[in-house]
């Protein structure tokens, strides 16, 4: 549902594929819940956002708690879903693992652009319709968000301590 996690539609059929190639087998041990701070804003449940990155814990280790996997690659971005599967990893800490992100989402309108058209919005220079344009333009590709916050410093950490591949 959210651009940010699109392209983990088909990482595991491309994981599985890989995995066959090099004689090996992948399975999928679960799937974790995901929300979206920016899309749940001032809607009912946003509050539920730092707690799931428990849910996002219990979840991952629920789906390794089988004993039956050698190694663990775990698919996530942002400031809930990464750290939840890194507590996973860190609980399975027996299992090699690799972090996969959904690489950078392009983006259609710069930040200085957008900022001069929120700026004109709340002085009431243009309305509602350009605001959302210029929106919908700013994050209209698949990937980890383009805020330079929590989504991209989390990716950016994983990164930093080895748990991505580099330049990922």
């Amino acid at each position: 549902m959210l651009s940010a996690h699109q392209p983990f539609e088909t990482y595991p059929a491309l994981i599985r594929e890989a995995a066959h190639e090099a004689g090996g087998v992948a399975q999928v041990a679960g799937g974790v819940p995901a929300m979206c701070d920016g899309v749940t804003q001032g809607q009912p449940g946003m509050e539920l956002s730092l707690f799931s990155r428990d849910v996002i814990a219990m979840a991952a280790g629920i789906g390794l708690s089988h004993n039956m996997f050698d190694a663990a690659v775990y698919l996530g971005v942002c400031d809930k879903i990464v750290p939840g599967l890194a507590i996973a990893a860190l609980t399975f800490g027996h299992l090699p693992a690799v972090f996969i992100p959904a690489g950078p989402m392009t983006t259609g309108l710069p930040n200085d652009e957008k900022a001069k058209v929120r700026q004109l919005f709340a002085e009431g220079k243009v309305g509602r319709d350009e605001l959302l344009e210029a929106e919908s333009k700013s994050y209209h590709g698949p990937g980890t968000c383009t805020f330079y916050g929590t989504a991209n410093s989390n990716q950016m950490l994983m990164e930093i301590m080895g748990f991505h591949l580099p330049g990922a």
